[in-house]
């Protein structure tokens, strides 16, 4: 019998993301944040590694440059970042930093969405989470071995 693509891992993992979006979007709009769960991932990844251009950004979010300029616009007009030339490669990029406005911004969306996962996590086994958490990573590894990313 032929396997259905709805009963596959592929399907299953991108059921849970959007639930986990839902999650996401739901907290953030009760909590009025501010920003999106789309422009947290943003400032959070920024936050978490320095110097990076918008094209290095874009890879790691999996988001193509163009909608990866629009956040940054967005942000950029709510003072969250600022970007700055500079030079990599002996070629002229910017350089986004998150400005003090945008790190308070994520420390204080942080504490509040924090409580609603935690709630989540605390159902699971913190053994079954770091499995889960591990079988991911090896598969988006995998992954990105097998498939050519375009960015």
């Amino acid at each position: 019998m032929q396997e259905h693509y709805i009963d596959t891992i592929f399907y299953q993992i991108e059921l849970t993301a959007k639930y986990c979006k839902m999650l996401g979007q739901q907290v953030f709009e009760k909590y009025n944040t501010g920003i999106t769960v789309e422009e947290f991932a943003v400032l959070d990844t920024l936050v978490c590694n320095n110097e990076l251009c918008q094209r290095d950004l874009a890879k790691l979010i999996l988001k193509d440059r163009a909608n990866t300029g629009k956040l940054l616009d967005t942000l950029e007009q709510k003072n969250l970042i600022q970007r700055k030339l500079s030079t990599k490669n002996n070629r002229p990029v910017k350089i986004i930093e998150v400005t003090q406005e945008g790190i308070k911004r994520v420390e204080t969306a942080a504490a509040k969405i924090r409580p609603h996962y935690s709630e989540v996590k605390e159902k699971i086994a913190n053994s079954d989470l770091a499995k889960v958490n591990g079988m991911l990573k090896d598969l988006r590894k995998m992954l990105n071995e097998t498939i050519d990313i375009q960015i």
